[in-house]
C-alpha cells in the first residue's frame, strides 16, 4: 500500500506547475490518488488538473503570516489523516511549521530558515548540481544523497467539460486558429514585454487570419489595455477577445489548451501553457530561462543577450529595460509563426 503523503506547496502559480514532475515521481501508478496538496487558494485550480492527487487543502494562511493558532487549527485537521510523510517545498520556516505541528513523522525539505527540528529529513542544495527549480523539486522524491533521474516536463490535464462551458459562455469562436497572449506578469514591470510590441505582433497575427485571445488575471488589466489601445481600430470584438479577468486560473488554463500557439511573458500562465502542450514563445528580460524554462518540446525562447541580465529585480534598476525593449515584435513573430505551423501539421 502507497504511503500517504502531504506536499506543502508553493505560493507563486508558475512554481507549483513546475513541481508537477515531483508528485509524478511519488504518485501511486496503479492505486487510488495518494498525495494531498496543502496549497494557496490561488495555487488550488493548477494541482485540481495533476494526475495522484487525493485532496487539494486550502491552505489559509496568508503569504509571511505567522498566525499560529490557525495554523495549530490547520495541523489538528491534517493530523486526522494519517500522513508517513511531509515534502516541504517553500523554504521559510513558517512553511514548515504545520507539518511538524500536525506530527507528520517524516518531514523533508531543504536547509532553510532555521528549519533544522521542524524537518528531519533536511537536504543541502546544490545550486550548481541543480540550477532549475523543476530539479530541486524532483530530487526531494528521492532518498538524500541518492541521484534522481531528470524530471519529465510538468503536465496538466484540462478540464473538458468546464472548457466546453467557458467557450459557450463567453461566446468564443474556435473555428479560426487561437492566437493567446498573455501581456501580463505578477511579479513585476521588468517581466513584461512593452504594450506597443504585444500590439504589433497581434497585428501581425490578425493579418495571418488568426484570433486573439487576450489572457490573464485582473491584476493584467491594464496590461491587456495598453495593448489595445496601441491595436486601435483593428481591435474588434470578433477577431480580439480581452478575456482578461473574466476567468479564474483554471479555466484559463482550459482555454491555454485550445490555442495555435501561445506568448506569454515569464508568468504563471507561461508554464501552463506549456504544461497543456501548447505551443509556446516565452518571452524573458529580467528572469532567468536556466532556472525556470518552459519545459515543453514546443516551447520557444525569445530573449536577447546584455550584460544586465538576469537582474531578477521586479523593475528595471537601470530604467531602460533594453532586456524587453530591444526584443523586437518581428523576431517574436517569426518564433510564433514557426510554432503555429509546426502544431498545424503534428498528427
Amino acid at each position: 500500500m502507497a504511503e500517504r503523503l502531504l506536499v506543502v506547496a508553493p505560493s507563486w502559480v508558475g512554481d507549483a506547475i513546475l513541481s508537477e514532475p515531483l508528485l509524478a515521481l511519488l504518485r501511486e501508478p496503479f492505486g487510488d490518488p495518494n498525495i494531498d496538496v496543502l496549497a494557496p487558494p490561488w495555487c488550488g485550480p493548477v494541482y485540481a488538473r495533476m494526475r495522484g492527487v487525493a485532496r487539494v487543502i486550502d491552505n489559509p494562511l496568508p503569504h509571511g503570516a505567522l498566525d499560529l493558532r490557525r495554523r495549530r487549527a490547520v495541523a489538528a485537521e491534517l493530523r486526522k489523516a494519517g500522513y508517513q510523510r511531509a515534502l516541504v517545498l517553500p523554504n521559510s520556516w513558517k512553511s514548515a511549521l504545520i507539518p511538524w505541528l500536525a506530527g507528520i513523522p517524516h518531514r523533508t525539505g531543504y536547509r532553510g530558515e532555521f528549519r533544522y527540528g521542524l524537518l528531519n529529513d533536511v537536504r543541502k542544495l546544490d545550486v550548481r548540481a541543480m540550477p532549475r527549480l523543476v530539479d530541486r523539486f524532483a530530487a526531494l522524491a528521492g532518498n538524500r544523497g541518492v541521484q534522481v533521474p531528470t524530471p519529465p516536463a510538468p503536465v496538466l490535464v484540462p478540464d473538458v467539460t468546464n472548457r466546453t462551458a467557458a467557450v459557450e459562455a463567453l461566446r468564443l469562436r474556435t473555428t479560426a486558429p487561437v492566437a493567446v497572449l498573455c501581456p501580463g506578469a505578477e511579479y513585476g514591470p521588468a517581466k513584461r514585454w512593452p504594450a506597443e510590441h504585444f500590439a504589433a505582433l497581434a497585428t501581425r497575427l490578425l493579418a495571418d487570419g488568426f484570433q486573439v485571445w487576450i489572457v490573464g488575471s485582473p491584476n493584467d488589466k491594464d496590461a491587456a489595455a495598453g495593448l489595445l489601445r496601441h491595436l486601435g481600430t483593428i481591435a474588434d470584438e470578433r477577431r480580439v477577445r480581452d478575456l482578461t479577468g473574466r476567468t479564474d486560473l483554471g479555466t484559463a488554463i482550459d482555454l491555454l489548451s485550445l490555442a495555435r500557439v501561445v506568448v506569454s511573458n515569464d508568468s504563471g500562465l507561461m508554464h501552463a501553457a506549456a504544461a497543456v502542450g501548447a505551443p509556446l514563445v516565452a518571452l524573458f528580460g529580467s528572469s532567468s530561462p536556466i532556472y525556470t524554462p518552459p519545459l515543453a518540446a514546443s516551447a520557444r525562447i525569445a530573449r536577447i543577450d546584455i550584460k544586465c541580465s538576469p537582474c531578477f529585480k521586479r523593475e528595471c534598476p537601470l530604467g531602460h529595460l533594453r532586456c524587453l525593449q530591444d526584443l523586437a515584435p518581428a523576431a517574436v513573430y517569426d518564433l510564433a509563426r514557426t510554432a503555429a505551423a509546426e502544431s498545424a501539421a503534428a498528427p
